[in-house]
């Protein structure tokens, strides 16, 4: 109905925002879940769900229906560095295995969810601008598929709408800790390419590739070029992609009895933290926190995001924490969690060769069992890198 006065309106309906509608209504608050897209959709992403975004799922009622989707298990993660391989398991936060939901099943559960929890759900609604009145965002305005504008009133807006968020950008979220885009990736879908339970990893000198398995039998596999490349690869992306594949010939011949059966698509993205809130607004989400996706964190991110911005909105819905102070220990929270991986996915996004100390200390985790277990569970978003890497951590190493 529109002109109603909600608690929260929600803007995007995908990682962040449809678990955020989702748990504001389940306290009983009144919310409207706004996106353009219709579900279910597919949106870029490398849709790769570690363990701490299944515990997530978990917590939430959700998985045995992620589950039922058919998407394998992913147990073993492989990290091909050419002269060693690092191989361990992920297993953490309770669960043994990852899983890589297409989007297009992910997104259609949690947006299910949140309207069952009885948000009101608007597909296929773009917002056109924030209204404001003061210095405070007030709510939204924006059509349907009709095309008739209407306004929406809400004590808080939250922006999950993406890297290229509206809310962001209409209300001038400051950013921090920016760095540029580091590299393009390019992956497509194979089918007749089993990975046996595997994610793989292959590095090479200005280069990357990783496989993964997902629904309905298929294999994502993705190529990355560093953004100094950028110009040279775009003049024949596949031949491009192809002659990455060939840096390894074993991966190249599974690829030869394979077949691509979705087109390719390409991506690069800048890394930026966003200040997370202001005058009746919230970010969650790629709207206010977004890396390099090369450690395929965005989605257990975004539920987390989820989670503390739900949080702080409740202490101040009723009455609490004021609503700057319950923000303030969002991003504080938020932003002690994120920066160790956030500098570890940057450097690695770089896809410069590791220096020779660095390379040192790879090979000694390669020949430890512990020690791959402990790297893969970083990859992974289990353990910190500032954890692992920390010299008391790594003592035992063997050189």
């Amino acid at each position: 109905m529109p002109n109603q006065i909600h608690d929260v309106v929600v803007v995007g309906a995908r990682c962040a925002g449809a678990p955020t509608a989702m748990l504001l209504a389940r306290k009983g608050y009144r919310v409207l879940l706004a996106d353009r897209a219709t579900f279910p959709s597919d949106t870029v992403s490398t849709h790769l769900v570690h363990p701490p975004g299944l515990a997530a799922l978990d917590r939430w009622g959700l998985l045995p229906e992620v589950l039922a989707s058919g998407c394998p298990p992913i147990a073993t993660y492989s990290f091909d560095f050419g002269p060693f391989t690092i191989e361990g398991s992920p297993a953490g936060c309770g669960f043994a295995a990852a899983y890589a939901p297409r989007r297009r099943v992910l997104d259609k559960v949690l947006v299910d969810a949140a309207d069952r929890a009885g948000a009101e759900v608007r597909e296929g609604f773009t917002v056109e601008e924030l209204v404001v009145e003061g210095d405070a965002v007030t709510g939204i305005r924006g059509h349907g598929a009709g095309g008739r504008s209407v306004t929406e009133h809400a004590r808080v807006v939250v922006g999950a709408d993406g890297a290229h968020s509206l809310v962001a950008r209409s209300v001038g979220a400051a950013a921090y800790e920016q760095k540029p885009k580091l590299q393009c990736s390019y992956y497509a879908y194979w089918t007749g390419l089993p990975m046996d339970g595997r994610f793989e990893t292959y590095v090479r000198p200005d280069r990357a590739f990783a496989a993964w398995p997902t629904n309905d039998g298929l294999t994502v596999v993705i190529c990355g070029v560093p953004m100094r490349d950028f110009r040279a690869n775009r003049a024949d992306v596949e031949a491009g992609y192809l002659a990455t594949l060939a840096l390894v010939p074993s991966f190249a011949e599974r690829v030869a009895s394979a077949r691509r059966v979705e087109r390719l698509v390409g991506t690069a993205v800048p890394n930026f933290l966003r200040r997370p809130y202001g005058p009746g607004w919230a970010l969650v989400g790629d709207a206010g926190y977004l890396k390099d996706f090369i450690t395929a964190q965005g989605i257990q991110d975004a539920f987390r995001d989820a989670e503390l911005c739900v949080r702080a909105l409740d202490r101040t819905f009723t009455g609490r924490r004021t609503f700057d102070a319950a923000m303030r220990e969002y991003q504080e929270s938020r932003d002690g969690q994120v920066l160790p991986m956030y500098e570890f996915t940057t450097e690695l996004a770089t896809l410069d060769p590791p220096p020779p100390q660095m390379l040192r200390l790879l090979d000694a985790v390669s020949r430890s069992r512990p020690a791959m277990d402990g790297f893969a569970r970083v990859a992974a978003g289990v353990t910190s890198p500032a954890d692992f890497f920390a010299p008391e951590s790594l003592g035992a190493l063997p050189v």
